[in-house]
């Protein structure tokens, strides 16, 4: 394939990010709406948020493999926005806890097929600019986090969350409707993996050798930060400083905002002077200032601490993309399944960040701002352990993949 291919389809594919993550992201916006209606407390809170992101990891893993077996991945990434549709639509009806939990992992598993599909793609055609290829992408499904969360804001002082939730499901629709008209335009797959026990035997021993587990446990930490810190801070504007929804899915639209347009950027960076030193700054700024908001919550200065929370927000998602290309040159191959087992490891493990935070901030809001710190730390070490190229490895996808 031509290297103009992958630049056609990165506004489509960073369109669509957005329109099928919109629901899943704004549900950190929507919850203390839920919590309200249901009499849910604050680890109930971080369950079910946690169980979203369950149903998100069992998604990503089994949709990589399929992305490196499959021609043309064009139907299925079509098939990913009705699924998002559906699952929150139901979950928009659900009368009670367990099913309207069970309902957002169904969900949220149709989004996570969408990111390895769509991000193989573009890895496959962009070798020497993987990172900066998935930074665009990402912007896509980070401006979701800005927007979801503004417009459920506003929405909720208007309607309850139910119509909310499925208002914020028409992106979906509206995309699942052009995908059905271009899905037969996306590139077709030039070489296709033949999944046999052989060629998952050869994962397993990638990802659990020494080297392996190191980069599983800075990405499981990485994320779990992240995770923690945006899971409670919704909860902590409006139920410690009594913000309104409005004004609370402002300030998280505005905190997001940063880190989204700052991935290209940091992606580009990353791939000139390579991946360990920014996730190394990168993971080590996030940690200051989450440590800072932490102590400046004992204060008065509420500006103070959503600054260092900013920071500390943008600090973790900007780097996310130089995350995932690290994962997908330490694998050397299978994009699609790469990219699968990062997007499941972090939305599977990093969801535990939610559960942990609803935990110690039913002690104090400002203890899940200390977590977030301590787990960027983690990774922060984790990526001190492992010896990384010092630019962008360029693979060809034939030197990758087995016909």
């Amino acid at each position: 394939m031509s290297n103009s291919a992958p630049r056609s389809w990165l506004l489509p594919f960073s369109i669509g990010h957005f329109a099928n993550d919109i629901a899943p992201v704004s549900l950190v916006v929507l919850a203390p709406a839920i919590a309200l209606e249901m009499d849910l407390s604050t680890a109930e809170v971080g369950l079910l948020l946690a169980l979203q992101g369950w149903g998100s990891a069992i998604g990503f893993l089994p949709a990589g493999l399929v992305a490196d077996a499959t021609l043309n991945r064009g139907r299925l990434l079509m098939i990913t926005f009705w699924w998002v549709v559906i699952g929150y639509w139901l979950a928009s009806l659900a009368p009670g806890f367990w099913l309207l939990a069970l309902l957002l992992a169904f969900g949220g598993s149709g989004d996570a097929a969408w990111h390895p599909l769509a991000t193989s793609i573009l890895v496959q055609q962009a070798p020497s600019r993987r990172a900066q290829a998935l930074g665009i992408h990402a912007i896509g499904g980070t401006l979701s986090a800005v927007v979801g969360p503004l417009i459920v804001g506003f929405l909720l002082t208007m309607i309850d969350w139910r119509n909310t939730l499925q208002l914020i499901t028409l992106p979906a629709a509206l995309m699942g409707i052009w995908f059905i008209i271009q899905m037969k335009h996306i590139p077709l797959q030039t070489s296709r993996m033949r999944w046999n026990r052989q060629e998952f035997g050869a994962i397993v021993k990638t990802w659990s050798g020494s080297k392996g587990r190191r980069i599983v446990l800075m990405m499981s930490t990485y994320h779990m930060a992240m995770v923690a810190l945006i899971s409670m801070i919704p909860l902590y504007l409006q139920q410690d400083k009594g913000l309104s929804s409005s004004e609370t899915g402002l300030i998280y639209a505005v905190m997001v905002l940063v880190g989204a347009l700052a991935q290209p950027y940091v992606g580009k960076l990353s791939d000139m002077v390579g991946r360990r030193k920014v996730i190394l700054s990168f993971n080590g700024g996030a940690a200051l200032a989450a440590f800072a908001a932490y102590t400046l919550d004992a204060t008065s200065y509420l500006f103070a601490v959503l600054a260092m929370l900013l920071l500390a927000v943008a600090l973790l998602q900007g780097v996310r993309a130089a995350i995932l290309a690290a994962a997908v040159e330490f694998a050397g191959s299978r994009e699609g399944a790469a990219l699968g087992f990062s997007f499941s490891l972090m939305d599977g493990i990093g969801a535990l960040g939610a559960l942990l935070a609803g935990w110690v901030a039913g002690y104090a809001f400002s203890n899940a701002f200390l977590l977030s710190g301590a787990l960027a730390l983690c990774a922060l070490f984790a990526c001190l352990s492992v010896a990384m190229p010092s630019t962008a490895i360029s693979l060809e996808p034939t030197a990758k993949q087995t016909s």
